[in-house]
């Protein structure tokens, strides 16, 4: 298997140039090779062909984003999401996705919740809705 060369520093600022139209400075500031070594995965996943739908992608960022409360991600995510085709009905949804996962978390951890009885329930759980679903479908 062939594996790609790294680009230089100077191609790697080229090609953000061409990707982006500039330089952002918070990719500007990081040092040499780490932009070098950066680039090419966050190319791959804002642009290239992943296994997640690119607008699914942008919206899985900005749940993330809203759960660690960053400002720079949560803007991004937002608008990239709009930008693939997220609308307002999806990204009111995900207001509420992106907050029932850690308020859920913080609930059972506050609670010093079993993990063994955790999983056992929700493999009981999963066997339950999967027995709905069957009969459903007969």
């Amino acid at each position: 298997m062939a594996t790609q060369q790294p680009q230089s520093y100077e191609e790697t600022v080229t090609d953000i140039e061409n990707t982006f139209g500039i330089l952002p400075g918070y990719l500007g500031a990081l040092p040499e090779q780490d932009l070098v070594n950066e680039w090419p995965n966050l190319k791959r996943f804002l642009f290239g062909e992943t296994e997640l739908d690119p607008k699914i992608r942008e919206l899985v960022g900005l749940a993330v984003a809203a759960a660690i409360g960053c400002e720079f991600c949560r803007h991004f995510h937002r608008g990239a999401a709009q930008l693939h085709g997220a609308t307002d009905e999806e990204l009111a949804e995900l207001s509420f996705l992106a907050s029932y996962t850690p308020r859920y978390s913080a609930l059972i951890q506050a609670q010093d919740y079993d993990i063994e009885t955790f999983r056992d329930e929700t493999a009981q759980i999963a066997d339950h809705l999967r027995t709905q679903a069957a009969q459903a479908d007969d």
